[in-house]
């Protein structure tokens, strides 16, 4: 889960579904709140951009210790 406590809209990053996480991909409202699902024995690597012109963007990538 994420919540978005920045006071902005936050984008998901087109990688996000690409390396196999299931999320709806519209952007995050603020305080709204996004389940990430992400394959069975994986765990989030997280990363946000803040393009200011172009707002917030996060790419969440499952990842396992082996990765």
């Amino acid at each position: 889960m994420y919540f978005n406590d920045t006071g902005r809209l936050v984008k998901i990053h087109p990688a996000t579904q690409a390396h196999g996480c299931v999320v709806n991909k519209e952007p995050i409202k603020p305080l709204e709140e996004r389940e990430f699902i992400l394959p069975e024995g994986t765990y989030a690597w997280i990363k946000m951009w803040d393009y200011e012109e172009f707002g917030l963007s996060i790419l969440v990538s499952p990842i396992t210790d082996k990765s």
